[in-house]
């Protein structure tokens, strides 16, 4: 798109971000993207997806500048109405983002085929490191599954109402409805959530005992040993490798298939250590024959108790590209700053 030549005309194709609402100054609405694309990301799970749904958002904005009166909503509650608008749109009559687990039973074969199920619109992970600590919270993995669960309306009374705490007024307002419809959604969706129970407490990575446990994990990682890591998982540990629909519930067969993984790829793995959806992660090279390390999968993981309680395996390329991950890393270049 080009700009019109206009006097005073701003061209969404250059900076839809800012501009100016009729006799009342500029408004800048890029501040809001990163919290915008957290909340998109919490309705439809997919990271690639909010960032576009935001960027439609942003544009409807624009488009509607001279309409924005400041007198009855703050900018940022104006964002959010359409917002939600947006995604409640893309998301109506689409089936939900799962992960492996919320699928059927665990695997009890630990050498079972893996078969990706490219079918499947899988949850994706969320890059902490592109935006600030505040838009994080509330995001992590297994709270974002199960609220996928919820009907889309009920989805987003939940986070505009628990996790953004706007107003039941406000949300009303956003909605168009009533506060009595929102009040009664969020209390169905916090019932939902409670039945569905598997949303689990996890600590900050940035935790001295998660720190001290994650490192471990990574040595053992590094070196394939096997009973190591084992020692550091919860006895009922999950394992889940979206796309492949399996998963694996128990320190055990968690064990097997990690031997599996470790005969088939060889030793000397590398990792980097990161974090995802503001949980601990892992990006996990491969060895290669000729040396170096290829990019093989992000492990994303829940840390309970001292312990390993969940390790949610993406290997996406899409996730990778998201994470701004090099497929092809030296051993000199791996991050060992545990």
């Amino acid at each position: 798109m080009t700009a019109s030549g206009a006097p005073g005309e701003v061209s969404p194709g250059r900076d839809i971000a800012m501009c100016r609402v009729r006799h009342d100054g500029p408004v800048d609405f890029e501040p809001y993207r990163g919290e915008l694309v957290a909340y998109c990301y919490r309705l439809v799970g997919s990271f690639h997806e909010a960032e576009d749904l935001v960027q439609e958002t942003m544009l409807r904005a624009w488009k509607a500048r001279e309409r924005y009166d400041r007198t009855r909503a703050t900018v940022r509650t104006w964002l959010y109405r359409i917002a939600t608008n947006v995604c409640l749109t893309a998301i109506e009559g689409r089936a939900r983002r799962p992960l492996p687990s919320g699928l059927g039973a665990p695997s009890d074969d630990p050498g079972e085929p893996l078969t990706p199920a490219f079918d499947v619109p899988w949850l994706q992970p969320f890059p902490d490191a592109r935006f600030d600590v505040g838009v994080r919270a509330d995001i992590r993995l297994a709270l974002v599954a199960a609220m996928q669960i919820l009907p889309p309306r009920q989805r987003a009374v939940l986070v505009l109402r628990e996790v953004l705490e706007f107003s039941a007024a406000e949300v009303a307002g956003q909605l168009g409805t009533t506060v009595p419809a929102v009040n009664s959604a969020l209390q169905r969706a916090r019932a939902a959530l409670t039945e569905a129970g598997g949303v689990e407490e996890v600590t900050e990575p940035d935790d001295p005992q998660v720190r001290t446990v994650i490192g471990r994990y990574a040595r053992a990682f590094e070196a394939a040993d096997v009973p190591a890591l084992v020692r550091l998982l919860t006895e009922d540990a999950v394992l889940e490798m979206p796309p492949v629909p399996l998963w694996y519930r128990g320190s055990h067969d968690y064990g097997l298939f990690m031997r599996r993984v470790f005969d088939m790829r060889g030793t000397g793995w590398g990792v980097r250590c990161l974090t995802a959806n503001g949980q601990p992660a892992l990006a996990a090279y491969a060895p290669e024959p000729g040396g170096g390390h290829h990019l093989h999968t992000l492990q994303v993981f829940t840390v309970t108790g001292g312990r390993v309680a969940r390790n949610v395996v993406f290997a996406d390329p899409a996730v990778f590209e998201a994470f701004d991950l090099p497929r092809r890393i030296s051993f000199d270049e791996l991050d060992r700053d545990r």
